[in-house]
This record gives C-alpha cells, structure tokens and sequence, in this order.
C-alpha cells in the first residue's frame, strides 16, 4: 500500500480560502509581493486598496488556494471588477488605478464611459 502525500495545507477549516495578493513596481527598488495580513487577502479587499491607492503602482493580482491546489494570475478580472466598482459607485478614479485599469484593460477601456 502507498502512502499518501500530506497535502501542502492543513485540512482545518479556514484553510480553503482563496488569497489574492498584489505584486507592486517600488521603481528602482524592483517589484515585490506586497505584504498582507490574512484577513485582507481577499478579493473585495484587493479591489478597494487598487481604488483607494493603497498600492505605489499595482502590476498583477494572483490568487491561489492551496486547499484546492491551484493558483492564477487574476488581474485582468481584478481590473474588470475594480471599473465595476467605479461606474457602480460613480467614483472617482485616482492615477493608480486609471493606470492600472489601462495597463490591465488596455489604454482605451475606461474611455468614453
């Protein structure tokens, strides 16, 4: 009989969540994962930093669960989500985001709207 492999997270609950975390351009410092408390790895909270400029220069938003063994680059969706919120919202959209909604969605997809 073969043994199993341990599964990379623990099969606690609070385990199988989905985590989104931001990698930023710091410039000349090089880009980096921008550090996260556990409790605001989640998509909403992703979404509202990118609007709120709580990131230098936003680049690429991945989200993984280790649970379910799969990870992803979701910026393109994050993007998507975070125009949502604005037209939703009628918020205003600060330099960060426009440029990552232009860099994410292309230069054109948030004009005329």
């Amino acid at each position: 009989m073969r043994s199993q492999t341990p599964p990379l997270a623990p099969g606690e609950p609070g385990f199988d969540v989905t985590v989104h975390t931001v990698l930023n351009d710091f410039g000349p410092l090089g880009r980096a994962y921008v550090e996260t408390d556990e409790a605001k790895a989640d998509e909403a909270t992703i979404i509202e930093n990118i609007l709120s400029g709580q990131y230098s220069h936003p680049v690429r938003v991945v989200a993984f669960n280790t649970a379910e063994g799969w990870a992803c680059d979701v910026t393109e969706d994050i993007a998507r989500a975070v125009w949502s919120k604005v037209r939703s919202e009628y918020r205003p959209i600060g330099k960060i985001a426009q440029e990552f909604l232009e860099r994410a969605l292309g230069a054109d997809a948030t004009a005329g709207d």
